[in-house]
């Protein structure tokens, strides 16, 4: 704890953001640079606490007070030592994790938390910078192949971790570039692909094969990948997206989410899409439903295309500005945030129900919506919804886009030819090492656990890695993930 005093003395100060006029004209990443001074004095907020909630609150148990101190003492390289030690990819999660750290801080009871997240980008960025961050790769090969089935921060992790043990790892993407998500899912005014693609070459550089376009279950059999490799692990992520089943659904204008995001990343990197299949929100009035990340990503996009007006959402109630009694620290705190994307404008509305969509020669020009109201739990435990008498409503649009989320990952293809068995929720079924019910076979992020946080990808990712090695070895040498000591 390097100033005793540094959560007395010191406000949080994260970044500044560019002025909105300003970043609305490109995609470029919102944030301006953050002087070294404001950075150390933040990580002296950081009380060092005997019993640090923050561990608790990283699926990866990153050590968030010993860089915190590090960072206020101008030790950098040993801060980035530290945060690498336990988070393969800090310069993704510093830029597009939630921060469930920073809720778990014990500042967070009666203050503002440190700010965990902007620290730790601010470190990995200085790496790089510095030239700190090179490639290392491992003094001995193993002789064991494994390869690796999606490419985005599970399937990174997975890579990153086996090819350090000294396996021969391959990592197979179907779309065209590497990174899944991160790559063509987040919009660049979170994550600028230069972040993604820099730690991609720094993976080459140390072993890693990467082979993109190329889809395993379709351009090639997984039986061809089970007989070539010594093990596979499948990171293919939750790619199936939630629809509504209303009438009105498959009229042209409405899509899901990440079918526009994908889109306007791919425009991004240079690729012309042709005008009968551009998704664009340029002059019309766009309504997105759904009212978490991925809505206020597409908000974000709408503004920067030029939209006339966006509208967002939520079925759900409005989120209280403050924790409620049966909310309280340090578990996730359930309330009402406001992100980049709605400072820059748009219209966000809560307790409203999608009944249908209607429009004019196949394409969409009215949702008919009406308002609810949320009563008490009924026999399943869940809470009643009710349509409000009356509130029955109609609103012109010209684009809806779906961010409901996702149900699963794809099961034709890879799934189904590989045979492993699903949970409950249609999910790839592990064991406590990652492992599916075919031996050898593995899976790990949103593949296993479902649509999550990308720290949650890569902690998943990491924990595959030591079952493979174990499995591969007889035990490992890398690190363990308790996953099942997190919710």
């Amino acid at each position: 704890m390097g100033k005793v005093t540094g959560f007395l003395e010191f406000n949080r100060e994260p970044p500044e953001r560019r002025s909105i006029l300003e970043r609305l004209k490109d995609h470029k990443e919102i944030y301006e640079l953050w002087p070294e001074e404001a950075v150390r004095d933040q990580g002296a907020r950081c009380m060092n606490c005997a019993l640090p909630f923050c561990h608790k609150g990283c699926p990866l148990g990153n050590l968030i007070p010993d860089w915190n101190d590090l960072v206020y003492r101008g030790r950098w390289e040993e801060a980035l030592a530290a945060l690498h030690s336990t988070n393969n990819f800090p310069e993704f999660t510093g830029r597009i994790c939630p921060a469930p750290c920073e809720a778990s801080c014990v500042l967070a009871i009666n203050s503002e938390p440190v700010t965990i997240e902007y620290i730790e980008k601010a470190i990995v960025d200085r790496g790089f910078e510095e030239g700190w961050i090179t490639p290392t790769p491992p003094e001995k090969r193993t002789g064991k192949k494994v390869a690796v089935v999606g490419s985005g921060p599970s399937g990174l992790a997975t890579a990153y971790q086996l090819n350090r043990a000294g396996h021969q790892v391959t990592l197979f993407e179907r779309n065209e570039y590497v990174g899944g998500l991160l790559t063509l899912g987040i919009p660049d005014f979170k994550l600028e692909k230069a972040v993604v693609e820099r730690r991609v070459e720094l993976m080459r550089a140390e072993g890693v094969e990467f082979r993109v376009s190329t889809n395993i279950g379709v351009d090639v059999p997984a039986s061809k990948l089970t007989s070539q490799y010594d093990s596979v692990c499948l990171t293919g992520g939750s790619t199936i997206p939630r629809m509504l089943g209303v009438p009105g659904e498959e009229l042209e204008g409405i899509y899901p989410a990440m079918d526009y995001l994908t889109q306007q990343n791919r425009i991004n990197r240079g690729q012309v899409v042709p005008p009968d299949e551009r998704i664009t929100a340029t002059g019309k009035r766009v309504l997105i439903l759904g009212g978490g990340d991925t809505g206020a990503d597409c908000l974000g996009t709408a503004h920067r295309q030029g939209a006339e007006v966006v509208y967002q959402y939520e079925i759900l109630p409005e989120p209280p500005t403050q924790r409620g009694e049966a909310n309280p620290w340090p578990f996730w705190p359930l309330i009402l945030r406001t992100s980049a994307a709605h400072e820059e404008g748009g219209v966000r509305d809560y307790s409203i129900l999608s009944k249908r969509f209607s429009g004019v020669d196949g394409k969409v020009k009215t949702l008919h919506g009406v308002r609810i109201e949320w009563g008490a739990p009924g026999e399943n435990g869940r809470p009643v919804m009710n349509e409000v008498p009356g509130s029955e409503f109609e609103l012109d649009v010209d684009l809806v886009l779906l961010a409901l989320g996702f149900l699963h990952p794809q099961h034709e293809g890879i799934v189904e030819q590989l045979g492993v068995e699903l949970d409950a929720r249609r999910n790839v079924k592990t064991d406590v090492d990652k492992m599916t019910s075919v031996p050898g076979v593995f899976a790990a992020g949103d593949m296993a656990r479902g649509q999550s946080l990308v720290v949650w990808a890569i902690a998943e990712g990491r924990q595959a890695a030591y079952g493979i090695d174990k499995y591969l070895m007889g035990e490992s040498d890398l690190p363990s993930v308790n996953l099942r000591g997190f919710a």
